[in-house]
């Protein structure tokens, strides 16, 4: 660290000026601080060359702490994660009504906002509904099949079900989402767009990605006066929720248990309070939503927060 001087005044000069000067001149009356500035600059002048090093050398190392502990941003979560191999299949039909439900409890895909962009995904990646939002970039293994289109590129989904487990077949004839097979179930029409119908199930590679959602982050809540069951969407960044805390406006954060897919339940009477949420993703970041529910909300209402991750 370096010690640099003023270009104002010479009273600004000094109240400016670094320790020791500044506190050992802090109150003399200004026209003996003036006299002592000569002084002072002397005195700082003749740091020691070993001083100044080993200050620079401080100094960097706190920078780099502080750069290493700043947040990144909510995509770069997943920037650096590799490709992975697996499988994709097909299920449902060709149109949205094939897809609606599903185990991560979001029920109509289409007026969630989640249309046919979905999968559904073997026992081993859903994680028993906590990947539930979580988004994927899943592309062919072209060295491997004849079924995907050359130029089909890749697609983007959010998991919203499961693939289940088919216990009558094994894993390699049939059972495709039989543990410990990662495996991706695809809407008829995501499928097709990377490759032909015909082909059943093809080779892929997957990776994790970050989740683009319009709006901001949602709450259904549904339950009686004792019971709040809260349906959790629309969740960008990260997608997949893996703690959801509650609270009225005459209660502190209340820990939900999660119900099943991503819906979380909380045992308290909060009628005629108004609601805010604290949400843990996946990634571990954090979401506030502070009174996104006001004091006459009502049971089977969606609120939707100004943010979102």
């Amino acid at each position: 660290m370096t010690f640099t001087w003023s270009k104002n005044t010479e009273e600004d000069e000094l109240l400016h000026a670094p320790l020791p000067c500044a506190s050992a001149t802090e109150s003399e009356p200004l026209q003996l601080r003036v006299q002592i500035l000569p002084f002072c600059r002397a005195l700082m002048e003749r740091t020691s060359t070993s001083f100044r090093s080993m200050s620079s050398a401080l100094l960097t190392i706190v920078m780099l702490l502080i750069f290493a502990s700043a947040p990144a941003a909510a995509g770069d979560d997943f920037a650096n994660i590799e490709w992975t191999d697996s499988h994709a299949s097909f299920y449902g039909g060709n149109n949205d009504s094939a897809i609606t439900g599903g185990a991560c409890g979001y029920g109509s895909l289409q007026e969630k906002g989640y249309g046919i962009e979905t999968a559904a995904l073997s026992s081993t990646l859903f994680n028993n509904g906590l990947i539930c939002g979580a988004c994927f970039e899943i592309k062919c293994r072209m060295e491997d099949t004849r079924w995907c289109y050359s130029n089909a590129g890749s697609i983007k989904v959010t998991a919203t079900n499961l693939c289940p487990v088919n216990s009558a077949k094994s894993a390699d004839d049939g059972g495709w989402c039989n543990p410990p097979r990662t495996h991706f179930a695809l809407p008829v029409p995501m499928f097709t767009r990377l490759a032909q119908y015909a082909g059943g199930i093809i080779p892929i590679q997957y990776r994790r990605v970050a989740c683009f959602k319009s709006g901001g982050i949602r709450f259904l809540v549904n339950g009686n006066p004792w019971f709040n069951l809260v349906l959790v969407y629309n969740v960008a960044g990260g997608g997949n929720v893996m703690n959801m805390q509650m609270r009225g406006i005459e209660t502190t954060f209340l820990t939900m248990r999660r119900n099943w897919g991503q819906n979380w339940e909380l045992q308290q009477k909060l009628q005629g309070q108004s609601l805010s949420f604290r949400v843990t993703l996946g990634n571990g970041r954090v979401l506030l939503a502070s009174n996104v529910a006001p004091t006459n909300w009502q049971f089977g209402q969606t609120f939707e927060d100004a943010n979102n991750f």
